[in-house]
């Protein structure tokens, strides 16, 4: 009697920003694509953006008490340490009785004990290192790994050269083939078309520093022949509306969250951002010029080294986000009344997008289990 093949068991971990999140619920939606039976489980972070999300996209999450240590000396970091050890040990026991195929890290907090633990048990690991500058983490999971995933050329510098592979970050469906109804789009963001579109987003959480980069410049807005969709995040929509309403501004959209990116993304003409990987990973696939304004609030200054494989490639501009009050929205203005620094940024954007990333990621997978 012929053996019933076992379905493939795959681990996936990671998560605490939709950065992590969604390129993981991508190569999850892939890898059921070629084999419907493959099982699927997600490690997150307790009380972190994974938690709600990943469910949302129909997989089962556990999730770790894990959390960063804080960069600064402090008592806390005493108790993220027990958290981690915890971690570590319920790593450990999830892997015993789930018993993977393979194990993926996606970066996050919960990536770290997993593949950690993983690799100790002689499970094959993947990283999929989203960043130009991988961290610490990743460099120490990198020498154990089997396969590191990048998207940004010399990566050799943090990982053993013969384990590298480019394959780009992930990226939602839509984002490789825009085709939509202007009119649809349009209509979406009530606006008329008649004018240009300044796009403003803050990651999914949400950005300060541009958000109040853009109440100090209402004023300056409102002179403007241009329409500007906001996206405040949610803990600083209620603020940010009042500003707005009590401004009396009328050429500008603002929202909590867009969930129709692809409108969003079809209708602009120049585009603000924060720099994390997976964004600019779309946004060079959507190929609108943009102005970055990294993050100062992540590990090792990462978003500035994304923004900067760019910048030197006079692929996008950049912003310090110390500088973002006084210079964003004027620099967007002119950006926008600029057609020959559009059309320069917009070529150079799209020469460095890398289409099929998600497709190539799930080859290298299949290579493992093979």
């Amino acid at each position: 009697m012929k053996k019933k093949k076992r379905n493939k068991k795959i681990l996936i971990s990671g998560g605490g920003t939709g950065g992590h999140i969604y390129p993981a619920i991508a190569i999850a939606n892939e890898l059921k694509k070629r084999d419907e039976n493959t099982d699927i489980l997600f490690i997150g972070a307790k009380g972190r953006m994974e938690i709600e999300k990943v469910p949302e996209a129909g997989y089962k999450i556990l999730g770790l008490p894990v959390n960063g240590l804080s960069r600064k000396l402090t008592i806390k970091n005493i108790a993220v340490l027990y958290k981690l050890l915890i971690s570590l040990i319920k790593a450990r026991k999830i892997l015993k009785e789930y018993k993977p195929d393979l194990v993926i890290g996606v970066g996050g907090y919960a990536s770290g004990p997993v593949l950690r633990i993983a690799a100790s048990r002689g499970i094959p690991t993947l990283i999929q290192e989203q960043n130009s500058h991988a961290g610490i983490t990743n460099r120490i999971l990198g020498k154990k790994a089997r396969t590191i995933c990048v998207a940004y050329e010399g990566m050799e510098k943090y990982f053993p050269k013969d384990k590298i592979v480019m394959t780009g970050n992930p990226v939602r469906e839509y984002v490789s083939e825009i085709k939509i109804n202007t009119k649809e789009a349009l209509k979406y963001f009530n606006l008329s078309g008649n004018k240009k579109v300044l796009l403003i987003i803050g990651g999914s959480l949400g950005a300060q520093n541009i958000n109040e980069s853009i109440t100090v410049n209402l004023g300056l807005i409102a002179k403007t022949n241009i329409d500007v969709i906001w996206q405040t995040g949610k803990q600083y929509f209620n603020d940010m509306l009042e500003n707005l309403t009590s401004s009396k501004i009328k050429n500008v959209k603002i929202l909590d969250f867009i969930n129709r990116m692809d409108y969003a993304y079809s209708v602009a003409d120049v585009i603000v951002s924060r720099a994390g990987a997976s964004t600019i990973s779309e946004l060079c696939l959507v190929g609108k010029p943009i102005i970055l304004v990294p993050s100062p609030n992540v590990a090792e200054d990462h978003q500035t080294k994304n923004a900067m494989a760019l910048v030197k490639n006079n692929a996008a501009l950049l912003i310090k986000d110390s500088d973002a009050k006084e210079e964003l929205i004027p620099q967007a203005i002119r950006l926008i009344n600029n057609s020959n620094l559009i059309k320069t940024l917009s070529r150079n954007c799209k020469k460095m997008g890398i289409k099929n990333s998600t497709e190539r990621i799930v080859d290298e997978i299949y290579k493992l289990l093979n």
